[in-house]
C-alpha cells in the first residue's frame, strides 16, 4: 500500500492480497486508528470511504451511498466525475420554470445541501437569500443549486418557494444522490462553492456566508489562518487544529499572530495540495471573547496568552506549549513534532 495511506498505516495491510488483519492487530502494532478518522475527516458513523491502494488517494467519500445506488458495481471504481457531468439534466425554478444545467456554465456556483426539517438550514437559507441578492446586484455571475434532503416533495416545494435560485428536481433522487457522493456530504447545511470551471473553491460556504454578510470576500477563497468566531468554531471538530491564543485587548495582537502563523500554514497547505490531499491541520488565532473562553473551559486550558496549542477534538487530546514568546521557529518545530508523532498528548 503506497502513498499517503502508508503514512497512516505504516506497513500494515488490511484485507490486501487475501490477507486480513484485524483492528486489534493494528492497535498491537501501535497504529492510531484516530489518524484515519482525522486524515479522512470522518464526522459520522457508519462511514465507508473508498481509496486507491496504489496511491492512497480517496476515490469516494460516500461509499454507503455508492453501495446503495450501485449494488451491482456497474460504475466501479466509483471515481469522481466533473460537476458538469454529475449535474447534467433539467433544473427547476420555484415558479415551475425549467432550464438546462448548462445554464450554470461560466458562473460561480454554490451547491447547497439543505432541508426544511433542519432548523440550522432554515436559518442559513434566510442569510443566504440576502447574500445571493447582493452578489447578483454587484454584477457577479453566481448561481446557487439547491440539492434537497427533504423527506417529501411537499416539504421540498414549501422550502424551495423561499429560494430565488435553482434546484435539482426532487423526483430525481439519483442525481441528488450523485451530488452527495461527489462532495462526500456528511451533514447539512453544507454549501460548496465552485469556480466557473466547476472546481471547488471552498467546502465551508456556510461559514463564509455567516462571516461575510456583505459578501466583500466573495467567492470566498480559503484563508490559511482563521480568527476563531462563533460561526467557524464548528471547524474545530473536523480534525486537528493549531490554535494560538492571544490577548486581543492588545491592539493588533490578533493580526500579528496571524502574520506569524501564515507562512507556516501556507507551506503545510501547499505541501499537501501538491499531493492532492487535504492539509492535516487547520490554523486558528483565538482572541479574548466568549467563544475563546468557552473553548478554554471545554479543553481545560490555562488562561495564559500567548498560548500555542494543537487541539484534536475527535481524539479528545490536546498538545500545549506555554512559552513567554511565540516565534515562527517555535511554531514550525511544534507543528513538525506533531506531524511526526513526537508530542505527548494530554486528555481534554
Amino acid at each position: 500500500m503506497a502513498g499517503a495511506l502508508t503514512e497512516v498505516l505504516g506497513e500494515v495491510l488490511v484485507a490486501g492480497d487475501g490477507e486480513e488483519v484485524a483492528v486489534s492487530a493494528l492497535a498491537a502494532r501501535g497504529v492510531s486508528l484516530l489518524k484515519l478518522w482525522n486524515k479522512y475527516r470522518v464526522s459520522n458513523i457508519p462511514s465507508l470511504i473508498f481509496i486507491d491502494a496504489s496511491t492512497g488517494k480517496v476515490v469516494c467519500r460516500n461509499g454507503l451511498l455508492v453501495i446503495r445506488d450501485d449494488p451491482e458495481g456497474l460504475e466501479f471504481p466509483w471515481g469522481p466525475k466533473p460537476f458538469s457531468e454529475v449535474v447534467a439534466g433539467p433544473l427547476l425554478r420555484n415558479n415551475g420554470q425549467t432550464l438546462d444545467s448548462n445554464a450554470l456554465e461560466g458562473s460561480h456556483v454554490g451547491v447547497y445541501f439543505s432541508a426544511h426539517w433542519c432548523p440550522p438550514c432554515r436559518s442559513l437559507t434566510r442569510v443566504l437569500v440576502e447574500s445571493y441578492r447582493k452578489i447578483k446586484e454587484a454584477g457577479q455571475k453566481f448561481e446557487i443549486l439547491f440539492v434537497s434532503a427533504d423527506r417529501s416533495e411537499d416539504s421540498f416545494k414549501q422550502y424551495f418557494s423561499e429560494m430565488p435560485w435553482v434546484a435539482v428536481p426532487y423526483a430525481d433522487e439519483a442525481r441528488r444522490s450523485r451530488l452527495n457522493r461527489l462532495y462526500g456530504i456528511q451533514g447539512i447545511p453544507t454549501l460548496i462553492v465552485l469556480d466557473s470551471k466547476g472546481d471547488v473553491i471552498t467546502r465551508q460556504g456556510r461559514v463564509e456566508v455567516l462571516n461575510d454578510v456583505e459578501c466583500r470576500e466573495f467567492p470566498w477563497h480559503p484563508k490559511p489562518v482563521l480568527e476563531l468566531t462563533d460561526s467557524n468554531a464548528v471547524q474545530l471538530n473536523e480534525g486537528p487544529c493549531l490554535v494560538l491564543f492571544v490577548d486581543s485587548e492588545d491592539d493588533g495582537e490578533s493580526e500579528a499572530a496571524k502574520q506569524l502563523i501564515q507562512p507556516i500554514a501556507e507551506k503545510i497547505i501547499a505541501k499537501y495540495k501538491a499531493k492532492e490531499e487535504e492539509a492535516p491541520l487547520l490554523f486558528f488565532v483565538a482572541g479574548e471573547d466568549d467563544m475563546t473562553d468557552s473553548l478554554r473551559d471545554y479543553t481545560n486550558l490555562p488562561e495564559a496568552a500567548p498560548l500555542l496549542t494543537i487541539l484534536d477534538m475527535s481524539a479528545r487530546a490536546k498538545y500545549v506549549m506555554d512559552v513567554e514568546e511565540i516565534t515562527p521557529e517555535i511554531v514550525e518545530a511544534f507543528v513538525s513534532d506533531f506531524l511526526a508523532d513526537k508530542l505527548k498528548p494530554e486528555p481534554i
